[in-house]
């Protein structure tokens, strides 16, 4: 009998596939002595694993350079990198091996259990996460030590791909089925910031994750359709129902395919109205998906991929290098660049990395940038050189006080009087605009309106800060809700102070890439959007059949509503 099993939908679309297991049971290795004359052969056994599994990632880190693959995914790699170079993991598996004459597998295990006992004592839930990597990592090298590459099944002669159902997967995993007939992804966790949801994303493979037992529910080769845009999983459905799915999968292709014909027509409402849709990236290896997508410009370039997962830091004129390539590549487009936002879980390596209680509420974004003077000031020098090459913007992370923006400004005229006395070329009236990502700041938006020329509307870090939840804990993952009616006022009223100023307000966060969210945010009057390359036709769809002059009195009416069922049930009204 078919049944269905209920989770969190992470990449869309419908996968139609035989079930793939992952074993879990990977690290329950076998305990054996080696003799003191094989010492030496099984440290040089478990070098060589370390060295296999470096040329794995560092292959996979070229995946995500060469825009196969969201270059979110490359930081993950570098951290499972950092961890393989980390005296802690594999220096003290040698010395158990050396010290107990044990075999390489064994010793790996032990040193990561003692590590994860260790992560599991931190009272911070992200860092407290951060076992999962390690023990990815370690599954990595024993594969190797043990011989079981983990090849998945070949093609099937029915034409179904496979669907991959696992407790969890790296994006070292993840990325590497890239090449193989993956229909679908399922792990029994993770949320929507997981490695797997974005690479799953990425690739546009169906995905749902947060299953909890599904592994303990399904069986290799089992037949089972993965809706990755309801987040359902079907377990050995009937003919009816395959036939159904795949008609659903062709009518879903069908539109996709359909969207490229809109990637030269404006984004205009039915009564109208221009919106400007621009993209988020990391670099300069986006620059394809945002052409592709033919993008109203760069409403949010990430600077801290350049920082990230390095021992040393970027110099001026490797930065300058990178923002320049990009403003080029955009003429006559708007090009807004955010200052490095480091801290909670993007962490600088090195000298410049520190342990805290709770990163998400620490030294992170303009604090950790104004903390460090020398290192900032680099960074606006750069930022500023390369806006005399285009329409360059400055854009300051998580600014909550009047102070941090005084700071930030006098730092940037420092910046521009220096290169006046270089004789570097620059513009002279670049703008300089500030993200709203804490309450604070959407509740005391006259300090910014009075010194800034712009803002962007974070709603990751929004909702995260107003609602009090760890966006990375799946614990609390299911209370993380855009739709809060608190969430709802501050971002409404963000874009309404900023209309009423005549201060362009865009938003920079997943809800400005989510189609559920499309008329909400228009009728709040929100005119600028910027979102992952991939999301820029399907909202421009979105936009072109909309009716401004319907929608506004209706979301004012949802703004008034403060039951979340009456508010969920309004805004999917909306859209139908």
């Amino acid at each position: 009998m078919p049944f269905t099993v209920h989770g969190l939908p992470v990449s869309q679309g419908i996968a139609i596939g035989h079930v793939h297991l992952i074993s879990h049971a990977l690290l329950e290795v076998n305990h054996y002595h080696v003799a003191p004359r094989h010492i030496e052969d099984e440290l040089a056994r478990l070098d060589e694993a370390v060295a296999t599994v470096q040329g794995e990632l560092v292959g996979l880190k070229a995946v995500t350079t060469s825009g196969q693959a969201h270059s979110e995914v490359g930081a993950f790699v570098d951290l499972q990198l950092m961890m393989l170079a980390d005296p802690m993991l594999v220096d003290a598996a040698r010395q158990l091996v050396e010290s107990r004459r044990c075999n390489a597998e064994w010793a790996l295990v032990q040193q990561m259990e003692h590590l994860v006992e260790q992560f599991r004592q931190i009272e911070d839930p992200y860092l407290r996460e951060r076992q999962a990597d390690v023990v990815q990592v370690i599954e990595r090298l024993v594969k190797v030590l043990l011989g079981h590459p983990g090849h998945l099944p070949p093609k099937r002669r029915d034409g179904l791909g496979t669907i991959v159902v696992a407790h969890d997967l790296s994006p070292a995993d993840t990325i590497g089925f890239r090449d193989h007939n993956i229909a679908g992804f399922v792990t029994d966790v993770g949320g929507p910031t997981s490695h797997t949801a974005i690479v799953a994303r990425s690739l546009k493979i169906p995905a749902v994750v947060g299953l909890h037992h599904v592994r303990d529910l399904l069986e290799d080769d089992e037949l089972v359709i993965v809706d990755g845009t309801r987040g359902v999983i079907i377990v050995a459905p009937g003919d009816e129902i395959i036939e159904e799915y795949r008609l659903r999968r062709s009518e879903l292709e069908i539109e996709r395919s359909k969207l490229n014909r809109l990637r030269d027509t404006r984004a205009t409402t039915l009564d109208g109205e221009t919106i400007n849709l621009m993209a988020n990236i990391e670099g300069p290896k986006d620059l394809p998906a945002v052409k592709s997508a033919n993008a109203d410009g760069i409403g949010l370039y990430r600077t801290e991929f350049l920082f990230i997962g390095r021992d040393n830091l970027p110099d001026e004129d490797e930065q300058y290098e990178a923002y320049r390539a990009v403003v080029k590549a955009m003429p006559s487009k708007p090009v807004t660049i955010r200052t490095f936002d480091v801290g909670n879980d993007k962490a600088l390596n090195g000298v410049h990395s520190r342990m805290e209680p709770n990163p998400a509420l620490g030294l992170r974004a303009v604090r950790y940038s104004l903390s460090e003077p020398k290192m900032f000031l680099t960074q606006l020098r750069a930022l500023l050189r390369a806006s005399a090459h285009g329409k360059l913007q400055i854009m300051v992370p998580m600014l909550a006080h009047a102070q941090e923006i005084d700071q930030c400004l006098a730092l940037i005229e420092k910046a521009k009087a220096e290169l006046r006395a270089e004789k570097l070329k620059f513009d002279e009236s670049v703008q300089i605009g500030g993200m709203i990502e804490v309450p604070a700041a959407a509740l005391s938006l006259g300090m910014f309106i009075r010194r800034l020329a712009f803002l962007s509307i974070g709603t990751n870090d929004l909702i995260q800060y107003t609602l009090a939840i760890d966006r990375s804990d799946e614990a609390v993952v299911h209370l993380y809700d855009p739709l809060h009616p608190a969430v709802l006022k501050l971002i409404a009223g963000t874009i309404a102070t900023g209309a009423r100023y005549g201060l362009p307000v865009s938003v920079c966060g997943e809800m400005a890439g989510d189609l559920a969210y499309t008329e909400l945010l228009l009728g709040m009057g929100l005119r600028n959007f910027s979102m992952h390359p991939g999301n820029i036709l399907e909202i421009k769809q979105q936009i072109l059949r909309a009716d401004l002059g319907e929608l506004a009195p209706k979301v004012q009416r949802i703004l008034k509503m403060d039951e979340p069922a009456r508010i969920r049930e309004a805004v999917e009204r909306l859209v139908a």
